[in-house]
């Protein structure tokens, strides 16, 4: 019957639909990260009487056709990009992103890596780098005398240095931006890889055409709407209810047959 293989395709999506809803409740809390959505597909159907097929003479066609579907399946997880709150911190090394764009960072391998994730800090090299201690590109290097650093909204980072009345330059932030965001590879630690699917980066100033500005002292918030979660939750948990009631009965059909005498 193929009602029972039917119903394990979608036990087995609503599954995945599962996993992503409580991955994003889980993150709820991550700074800058973007929440995900499931995407199915109906299975192959089997032409068991093709639509428009000749059933008679020729003028008569079958006007539907006889089409049953083998179930569904996991399409794909898309990555919503929208923006998240800008949470005030008033630490200084803080810097959200209003708007499109990435940071870059450097990894230990060479490889440019791609953040959303502002919460920056200060190496023993002065170097501006992540929690991990992965130094932004391009490198900033806060000079130990500074007292005070000033980020502004197009990525000037500047710094005053005590007896002096004017500001110094000691760099300039850099946002990316991608044609394909959602085909970014997620990597963990709020990082992603540029894949063949997201195109290579356009990397330009905040503020340009088409990329954000930065807000100093404020971090962006997860995207993520409690209220829908659990609303999506409890809708895939019916959904995978439904499923499993199918195959029960599909048993009790199969039990009815094999008592037949």
């Amino acid at each position: 019957m193929r009602s029972l293989s039917i119903a394990s395709t979608g036990m087995l999506a609503q599954q995945t639909n599962v996993d992503v809803i409580s991955n994003n409740i889980a993150n709820m809390n991550t700074t800058a990260y973007k929440r995900q959505r499931a995407e199915f597909q109906d299975l192959l159907y089997q032409q068991v009487a093709r639509p428009g097929a000749t059933t008679g003479g020729q003028e008569a066609r079958a006007p539907s056709g006889i089409q049953i579907g083998a179930g569904v399946r996991t399409g794909g997880v898309y990555r919503i990009g929208t923006q998240g709150a800008l949470t005030q911190t008033d630490n200084r090394y803080d810097v959200a992103i209003e708007g499109q764009g990435y940071f870059q960072i450097l990894m230990p391998n060479g490889t440019t890596n791609y953040t959303r994730a502002g919460s920056f800090q200060v190496s023993d090299q002065g170097e501006l780098v992540t929690a991990d201690g992965y130094p932004v590109e391009p490198g900033i290097v806060i000079p130990q005398e500074a007292v005070d650093v000033v980020i502004s909204a197009s990525g000037a980072v500047q710094v005053k240095v005590d007896g002096d009345p004017q500001l110094q330059e000691v760099g300039q932030l850099q946002l990316a931006t991608f044609v394909n965001e959602a085909g970014l590879e997620a990597l963990g630690g709020n990082l992603f890889a540029e894949t063949a699917a997201s195109g290579q980066p356009n990397i330009a100033a905040p503020g340009e055409p088409g990329l954000g500005t930065l807000r100093q002292g404020f971090l962006e918030a997860s995207n993520v709407n409690p209220v829908s979660e659990i609303t999506a939750l409890i809708t895939a948990q019916r959904a995978y209810e439904m499923n499993s009631r199918v195959v029960k009965t599909v048993d009790e059909m199969l039990s009815t047959t094999s008592q037949m005498r």
